[in-house]
């Protein structure tokens, strides 16, 4: 009697009918298959106990599957060990067949952990460790050759400012590394394992306004232009100004409560880009801005600070820099001349963009993704799980 090629070296003895519904195949170890040693995968007839095992399997149809089958230790007389026999389609002490993991990798790809849990009946746990598992043969090493440019960012770990760091090759849209924290010695593994070759290779980093990645690159990577993020630089923007001078206006105008009013809930129509809003918006920025000179000068001067980003070259650049900042220091608008002053001890990695046209919206798609893979786990205990959900989430593409 030869062996079934789905449960290799073994033959069906019985099939029963549990109370649950499932269906428990009792196996038995078939007469013309001579067992292999788990160590070195030789033959060898040297039994020395055997015991039996249930296991899972793939469901069938709408049942559940049990195997009950015989786990033979053998004496093997190539190897001296006394190890347990090999199992083509099942690991060594494992509870659930080949067929199992992958069928479980396949739905860990699509879905949160707990309905891949209620959908095959497996422990959350087992789920989890099979995903994981997954994810660490995948993307367990560090991979980062002829890397040249580099997006670096910071993301919300959990609650109570705690941060996580991402490094991302900008060219294959890669994930390369991501670690807990945004010190300085926090992101310094990244570039222990990037090795001194591999920093000198990089010309230009991408990241936010954040001093101590700023120091840590300069640093580490003496030929890195650090390039100051658009999405950041009008995000702060946005908050440290057009906010700030919109509370003031409105503030300003207390004895008007109505006019009051509209400025207080203008917030959102302020800070969207002109292009994102619908017809009907647009005609009330228009009658906002007409009516309210103050918020009228920072709302333009965010639209003329997008512009230093696209310029072609770097006089250009330079060029719409100093025009910009004679505009912010003439406007007699507090918030705004502090937030330029501020933001000219970072000219030089504005004026980098014109050699290194690196989106900001490669961050923006970071930010997004890692927020979504959060939302669909309902929050990670496991941070080496979360990072390897990441990586696997930006796997990189072929230039």
């Amino acid at each position: 009697m030869s062996s079934l090629p789905f449960w290799e070296g073994h033959i069906v003895r019985s099939v029963e009918d549990l109370e649950d519904g499932a269906l428990l195949i009792i196996l038995d170890t078939c007469p013309a298959s001579e067992p292999q040693c788990g160590a070195c995968r030789r033959p060898c007839s040297l039994v020395h106990e055997r015991r039996r095992r249930k296991v899972r399997d793939r469901d069938c149809l709408d049942r559940r599957v049990w195997l009950d089958l015989p786990i033979r230790r053998l004496d093997c007389h190539h190897c001296n060990a006394r190890v347990t026999e090999h199992i083509s389609w099942l690991d060594r002490r494992a509870r659930i067949t080949h067929r199992v993991r992958v069928w479980v990798e396949a739905l860990a790809q699509l879905l949160p952990i707990a309905h891949v849990a209620r959908l095959t009946g497996l422990h959350w746990h087992t789920i989890k460790d099979i995903d994981h598992q997954r994810l660490q043969r995948l993307h367990g090493d560090f991979s980062a050759n002829d890397v040249r440019r580099l997006v670096m960012d910071e993301f919300a770990l959990h609650k109570g400012h705690r941060y996580a760091t991402v490094a991302l090759d900008a060219e294959r849209m890669k994930v390369l590394w991501v670690g807990e924290g945004n010190s300085r010695e926090a992101i310094r593994p990244f570039f222990e394992k990037l090795g001194p070759e591999g920093c000198q290779r990089v010309e230009a980093v991408a990241m936010d306004m954040n001093s101590a990645m700023d120091l840590e690159v300069r640093a580490q990577c003496p030929n890195a232009e650090v390039v100051y993020d658009l999405f950041h630089v009008v995000t702060r923007f946005g908050r440290e100004v057009v906010d700030r001078v919109r509370v003031d206006q409105a503030n300003t105008l207390r004895a008007e409560p109505k006019a009051r009013q509209v400025i207080k809930r203008s917030r959102w129509l302020l800070l969207r880009n002109r292009d994102n809003l619908k017809s009907e918006q647009a005609i009330k920025l228009e009658e906002l801005l007409a009516a309210n000179k103050p918020l009228s000068t920072v709302y333009l001067l965010k639209t003329e600070l997008k512009e230093i980003w696209y310029a072609p070259t770097v006089r250009e650049g330079a060029r719409r820099w100093k025009s910009w900042l004679r505009l912010a220091l003439d406007s007699q608008i507090a918030p705004l001349i502090q937030f330029a002053k501020r933001l000219a001890k970072y000219r030089r990695g504005i004026l980098a963009s014109a050699i290194y046209p690196m989106s900001s919206s490669t961050l923006e798609g970071v930010n997004n993704r890692i927020k979504v893979i959060k939302r669909m786990a309902y929050g990670f205990r496991d941070s080496a799980y979360f990072f390897l959900k990441i990586k696997d989430a930006f796997p990189g593409k072929v230039r």
